[in-house]
């Protein structure tokens, strides 16, 4: 069995992109787009704030899904610019992401095929 000290790991980043509903194949498609290897998509329900509405003139769906991304710290950065590209609030996804640093993992293979 490998000790932890054995196990040289990359950083990682988690990419958390809630959209509306029907979106999370759009957010995969522009991560992949990138360099990103694949993701999980959950379904969520958000809670609507009327004066949000108001104020940028849109209506918030509450049917949403969350697409969870894990990629290589390097290539964080393009992912993130490119959902927001084809998923960002600006477009009928509507889409919000952020990132945050992974600091241990298992099971996850950055790279995808068999490297």
């Amino acid at each position: 069995m490998e000790t932890k000290e054995k196990q040289k790991k990359e950083e990682a980043i988690a990419i958390f992109c809630i959209v509306n509903n029907g979106f999370a194949d759009v957010v995969m498609s522009a991560a992949v787009e990138v360099g990103a290897c694949g993701g999980t998509i959950l379904n969520a329900r958000g809670t609507g704030n009327k004066a949000l509405e108001k104020f940028y003139g849109i209506t918030i769906s509450p049917e949403k899904e969350i697409v969870l991304i894990v990629v290589r710290k390097e290539i964080s950065e393009a992912v993130l610019l490119s959902i927001n590209k084809k998923a960002g609030l600006n477009s009928r996804g509507q889409g919000i992401a952020f990132a945050l640093p992974i600091s241990d993992y298992i099971g996850v293979n950055l790279y995808g095929g068999d490297k």
